[in-house]
Order: C-alpha cells, then sequence, then structure tokens
C-alpha cells in the first residue's frame, strides 16, 4: 500500500502525540489522531486517560465543521464497541470524514477488524500500516497482554564495567549516578506493576514506586514471596499503593501483616512459583508492561525462561571486583553455540552512565 510524504509527517504528528499518554492510560493503549485537509492540520488529540474521551474524540472536538471531507491519522484502529467510551468509528463516520489512516490493527476481541469494517461500511477509505512498528512498539506492552495473554517484561538491571550488580556484602547503593536513577523512575512510570522478589524486600526495603513530576497511573507492586517471608515494617506493605503479594499454595500466616495487601496463592513449580502462571495473572488483570526490579535469581530465571522480553541495563563507568554479585544467575553453558544472543535496539548515556536497551533477536 502506497503512503504519500504528507501521509508520513500527519501520521509522524499521530505518533508523538500517543507518546504523550505514556504514563497516564494503563490499561488502555496510547493513542495518537491528527486530522487534516490536505497538508493543513485541523485538529488533534490523544488518549489522555482510561475512562475519558478517545484520541479521536478530541480530534474531531478541535476540527469542528473541519473534519466533513478530511483524512484522520490514528495510530491504532478506532474501537467499534461500546466500553467506558461510545465507538470512535461512528464519531469519525458522523464527522463526515472521508478517509481514515490507521497504522496498526488492533487485536482486542471487541474492535480487531471490526473498526475497519464499519467505516469502509460507511463509505469510508480505511488505508492501514502506515508506520505500524513504531506505534506498535509504543504499545508493545498492550499488544503483548492482547496477542500473548502475557504483560511485557522489562528487566531493569544496573551494573558496574566488570558486570557486578552489588559488593560481596550485598551493598549496592549507588551502582549508577543521580541521572540513571532518575530516568528509571519515568520507566517505572510507565509501567503497570513493578515486580520483585522477596529477597529485594530483605535486602533493600524498597518502596517500588514512581516518583516522577509528571501526572502518572501509578503502578502496582507485585511481590513474589513463596512462603510469606516479608516482614511487618516493610514499606510494600503500606497501603499506599496497590499491591498484589504472590505465594505459594501452602502458605499461611497468623497475624495482620498484608491487611493492607492483596494476597494470592499460585501454583509451584520446581520448588518456586510458577513465573508463567504469575504472567497469566497478571495479563487477566489488564498489566501490560511489567517492569522488573528483583536480584539475580530472579532476573536469571526470568531471562533463562524466555520471559524476560528486554534488558533495560544501566552500566556505570566502575569496578566492583570478582567476588561482587554478578548480574544474573544463568545456567551454565557448555557451547558456546548455545550462548544466549541479544540486539541491542537502543544506547546513550545516562549522565556519567550508560543506558543499553536489549532484546532477543526476532
Amino acid at each position: 500500500m502506497t503512503f504519500s510524504a504528507i501521509d508520513a509527517m500527519h501520521m509522524a504528528q499521530a505518533l508523538r502525540l500517543a507518546e504523550r499518554g505514556l504514563y497516564t492510560t494503563q490499561p488502555n493503549p496510547r493513542v495518537g489522531c491528527v486530522v487534516a485537509q490536505g497538508e493543513r492540520v485541523v485538529g488533534q488529540g490523544w488518549h489522555e486517560r482510561a475512562g475519558e474521551p478517545h484520541a479521536e474524540v478530541h480530534a474531531l472536538r478541535e476540527a469542528a465543521e473541519r473534519a466533513r471531507g478530511a483524512t484522520a491519522y490514528v495510530t491504532l484502529e478506532p474501537c467499534a464497541h461500546y466500553g467506558r467510551t461510545p465507538p470512535c468509528a461512528d464519531a469519525l463516520i458522523a464527522a463526515g470524514i472521508t478517509r481514515v489512516v490507521i497504522a496498526a490493527e488492533d487485536p482486542f476481541p471487541q474492535v480487531a477488524g471490526q473498526g475497519i469494517e464499519k467505516l469502509r461500511a460507511a463509505g469510508i477509505t480505511v488505508q492501514s500500516g502506515l508506520m505500524r512498528e513504531a506505534a506498535r512498539d509504543i504499545n508493545i506492552g498492550f499488544f503483548s497482554r492482547i496477542e500473548r495473554h502475557r504483560p511485557w517484561v522489562r528487566v531493569k538491571l544496573a551494573m558496574s564495567l566488570d558486570g557486578r550488580t552489588a559488593l560481596a556484602n550485598g551493598e549496592s547503593k549507588w551502582i549508577t549516578g543521580d541521572a540513571a536513577r532518575t530516568d528509571v523512575q519515568r520507566w517505572r512510570a510507565r509501567s503497570s506493576a513493578i515486580l520483585t522478589g522477596v529477597g529485594t524486600v530483605l535486602a533493600d526495603n524498597p518502596q517500588l514506586t514512581a516518583r516522577i513530576d509528571a501526572p502518572h497511573t501509578s503502578p502496582w507492586r507485585v511481590i513474589l514471596d513463596r512462603h510469606l517471608r516479608t516482614p511487618a515494617g516493610s514499606h510494600v506493605l503500606d497501603g499506599q499503593t496497590p499491591t498484589l503479594l504472590l505465594h505459594g499454595e501452602t502458605a499461611n500466616v497468623t497475624d495482620d501483616r498484608f491487611a493492607r495487601v492483596e494476597r494470592i496463592a499460585i501454583a509451584e513449580k520446581d520448588g518456586a512459583l510458577d513465573l508463567h502462571a504469575v504472567l497469566a495473572l497478571l495479563a487477566k488483570r489488564g498489566c501490560s508492561e511489567l517492569h522488573v526490579e528483583a536480584g539475580a535469581t530472579l532476573c536469571g530465571t526470568l531471562f533463562a525462561a524466555g520471559l524476560a522480553d528486554e534488558l533495560l541495563l544501566y552500566v556505570a563507568p566502575i569496578m566492583l571486583g570478582d567476588a561482587a554479585r554478578p548480574l544474573m544467575h544463568l545456567p551454565t553453558l557448555t557451547q558456546m553455540a548455545a550462548r544466549w544472543r541479544l540486539e541491542v535496539i537502543d544506547q546513550r548515556q545516562i549522565g556519567a552512565d550508560w543506558r543499553i536497551r536489549l532484546r532477543s533477536p526476532g
């Protein structure tokens, strides 16, 4: 399908608009819309928060009568069903839009081609696929949750140049500088949930919150605690942020430590919580992007099992020595051909440190 330079210009703007909802639309996807008459933009908008009007509605309101005969550029297929808001496909039809250009089709079962079908049935020209990969990447967690029935798992790690995450005695504050730690808060804020294991809770007593100045939907906290060892007084039990504490099926307590969090029993496999079951549960609850900040064992288990979709790696220009703790605990390899291959998708300097994003090829 052929698109013009004008089409590309307007869709690029729609994608920029979609990114404005990066921290606020959970569990909905981030969507941007531009309404244009040729080169001239007459309306634009983005989905700002779940339960509020979608991107198309904001753009059409701004365009008003100028929407008649115009083209709408939308980063995700317009919805065709009644949810908390009316169908956007109906709004585009009622506004007199004559052409709709869509970046990515919506896999959500209640949309999944029905928005396109409704628009075409009304005589509107519909074209899709312009900047599809970029649109999918903005909503990588949404697509993962709907298509794979599990969230996109992003594992955050910070290490020294020699691949160490903490001293032998466990001290790890701070490997990276202020700029890198501030950057991490933005990745937390865009996530549906932040996950860690009880070992990290016992060692560091983390808050697991997103601390940014911009408006954001607070991610839930998810704690994997097979034997319910999280102690009273832990930040994750403070009730300030919705928290799921996932434990083994036979674990039990008689005190009220967990009164302000939700406890859920998870099936066990090979002497640990079944991580596939954990991810399936989170997806059912609307978790799209899962941000993991955990120790070498849990991170290594996720990675070795093929459940870590992306590594968010911060590298500090320091050395910690051979006795310091490793990045991840992974199975021993006996052949170089079995090594794990990763693809660098982005790298940049953050203050004095480097941030590298990696994914498995393909």
